[in-house]
């Protein structure tokens, strides 16, 4: 095992990491852009590096940086959390040219699952469903228009290197579509480098479900169960739950099945997920994820296993020690992200000083967050503030449970705006408490007012 891991990212999930560290007795190496000099993760960790000034390519995309930051520290691995450098393969290449273990999948690996359209033709051919859509990137808009002609519209396009929820539109009547078009392609190539666009159909009403699927160097590959996390703004997640309510037997079966054939079909290694857009009976695959994702303590907290240690673990080399009959799902657990932003206002980012900051606890219930008093949120970053977890022995204590602690939730600070009010109201919402919710339910619930 490592003696120091450096953890190459902020907020909670830097957090989360050097806890995890801290139980495995490795010493952490927090990294530090400016506006996070004060913050949560570098007064923990054994030893911080400040990076640079606030622009992530100066400060945590500046891939020299953090590899010096790793060599000066003595740290033999790097944890990339999500986001930032979590599925960059070029990072990966350049920690293992420099003697250091990228905690993820290989680099080869996550070149192919993060090109989305390369991803969705090699999971097709390996048996998972996928929605109509272009075979490969399309370059020219004429092209695009004849295949979003013959897939039917709605149709949505989709930026080949995007993620988070960035870098796709939907679009409703060929009259909108040359402009959605250009417009995707324009973002795709600020935010991602890389200007490629692929299409498929878009379902109007479907819900987002994902598979937690864990693998080893060796060739084992076992799923934890499944999350539903169709309460979403943007396209990125508000409302995360494990299980997924609602689902058949039979579906949830298949799904799973369908994630380890995936992963085992590409080569995978460490904690990934495979998301999926769920039709009645039938599901579709949209993407894989090649990281922890922000969600994964439902999991953690229905499979009592702890996904950042197992990363670690296989980083190490170590064969699973984890068989598909070792992993029980237990109760339900639900996590609600508490992100620094008014939803009023179109869910615009609204940071500022935590004057006051008490999270809520009590029986099964977890708080992951960076936050504390006198912590300045900066607006240079993810809103993402907070994220509480409850788990209970059934779906309806665990929504009882969970509107009591965003209750008990106390942040205030000039400026600051908190999304609790609205997820407090989306658990509320009869479709959520029925399990008869799907991706609409943000916008229904704004348009209506509540």
């Amino acid at each position: 095992m490592f003696d120091t891991v450096l953890i190459a990212n902020r907020g909670e999930i830097a957090v989360r990491v050097a806890r995890t560290c801290r139980e495995m007795g490795i010493r952490t190496v927090a990294v530090y852009a400016t506006p996070d000099r004060e913050s949560a993760v570098v007064r923990q960790a054994d030893r911080a590096v400040h990076l640079g000034p606030s622009p992530l390519k100066r400060s945590y995309l500046n891939i020299p940086a953090v590899i010096e930051a790793a060599r000066i520290t003595g740290a033999q691995a790097i944890h990339p959390g999500y986001g930032f450098l979590s599925e960059d393969p070029d990072f990966a290449e350049i920690c293992a040219a420099n003697g250091m273990t990228f905690i993820g999948p290989p680099p080869s690996v996550m070149s192919r699952l993060g090109d989305k359209a390369l991803a969705r033709s090699l999971m097709a051919r390996a048996g998972l469903p996928v929605l109509p859509g272009s075979p490969e990137p399309v370059e020219h808009l004429s092209t695009a228009q004849e295949i979003a002609a013959g897939i039917g519209y709605p149709v949505i396009i989709k930026a080949v290197a995007g993620g988070g929820g960035r870098g796709m539109r939907v679009v409703r009547r060929a009259a909108e579509f040359a402009r959605a078009y250009q417009e995707v392609r324009a973002t795709a190539q600020a935010v991602f480098g890389d200007g490629r666009v692929y299409l498929e159909r878009y379902l109007e009403s479907a819900r987002h479900v994902e598979v937690q699927v864990l693998c080893d160097r060796h060739g084992n590959a076992v799923h934890l169960g499944d999350r539903d996390c169709s309460v979403q703004r943007r396209h990125q997640k508000l409302i995360e739950e494990a299980p997924a309510p609602g689902l058949s037997e039979s579906l949830a079966a298949r799904m799973a099945g369908a994630a380890v054939t995936g992963a085992l079909s590409v080569g995978y290694v460490g904690v990934g997920t495979f998301e999926f857009l769920v039709d009645g009976e039938d599901f579709y695959l949209m993407e894989v994820n090649c990281r922890i994702q922000v969600e994964h303590p439902v999991t953690e907290m229905v499979t009592g296993i702890d996904l950042v240690r197992q990363q670690l673990l296989v980083a190490a080399g170590e064969p699973l020690t984890i068989g598909q009959s070792d992993v029980v799902i237990r109760g339900a657990a639900i996590e609600c992200r508490v992100n620094a932003e008014d939803a009023s206002r179109g869910f615009v980012p609204a940071p500022g000083l935590l004057e006051v900051f008490e999270p809520p606890a009590g029986p099964f219930i977890r708080v992951d967050t960076h936050g504390y008093p006198g912590y300045r949120v900066p607006p240079n970053y993810d809103s993402l503030l907070a994220k509480a977890v409850v788990w209970a022995p059934d779906r309806p204590q665990a929504m009882a449970r969970m509107v009591r602690a965003l209750d008990e939730f106390r942040i205030a600070g000039p400026g600051v705006r908190t999304s609790i009010d609205f997820v407090r109201t989306a658990l509320n919402d009869p479709r959520f408490r029925a399990a008869e919710h799907d991706t609409t339910l943000t916008d229904r619930i704004l348009a209506t007012g509540g």
